[in-house]
């Protein structure tokens, strides 16, 4: 297994973006679903959103026994927006969860300075040359689609995202209640 590189795990085609040791970061190659990061438009944090229930209920349940066996429980650290200073709320025990502003950044070309240095842009940079690997389908047969991620957005009734159409960091946020949201689930994988 190679960073980079696509794998079957269950049911899903996921990629690989991180190893370390003898576990394994992937990301479902694709949109899996739709659905809202939270079923209520309220102040929300990943913490008690209802996508990171329903990923490590009954998405995790769907897993066969032997493969959800390999799935690590991690400690996320849920960063604050650094371009407004929403407060991300508090870290999480997950096994499966979306990626955070800062992970999507990292992982997908190094886009890490464009976030951290935002400088008078209200909006993500369109000549980021990382935009393009962060582009996902929806399925195997629709086009790209936009994709949530865990951070909030300018304020915590948002969540940030990645655009669909050209695939830059929507740092602002998009409503949580909006049930377009694409969900990439992220998990780190036993060897």
């Amino acid at each position: 297994m190679q960073i980079g590189e696509n794998i079957i795990f269950d049911r899903y085609c996921w990629r690989v973006l991180d190893i370390q040791n003898d576990i394994a970061l992937i990301i479902t190659d694709n949109v899996i679903e739709h659905r809202a990061y939270h079923n209520k438009y309220k102040d929300t944090t990943w913490y008690d959103c209802e996508t990171r229930n329903y990923l490590n209920g009954e998405f995790l349940n769907s897993f066969d026994e032997s493969n959800k066996l390999r799935i690590i429980q991690v400690t996320n650290k849920n960063l604050d927006n650094p371009w407004y200073g929403t407060q991300a709320g508090n870290e999480s025990q997950d096994r499966i969860f979306l990626l955070s502003l800062e992970e999507v950044c990292r992982y997908f070309g190094d886009s890490t300075e464009l976030l951290y240095n935002r400088g008078n842009n209200r909006y993500w940079k369109k000549n980021d040359i990382n935009n393009s690997k962060r582009l996902a389908r929806l399925g195997d047969t629709c086009g790209c689609w936009w994709w949530w991620l865990r951070s909030p957005g300018r304020h915590n009734r948002l969540a940030a995202y990645v655009h669909g159409t050209d695939g830059c960091v929507g740092v602002n946020g998009n409503n949580v209640t909006n049930d377009r949201g694409g969900i990439r689930p992220a998990l780190w994988l036993k060897l």
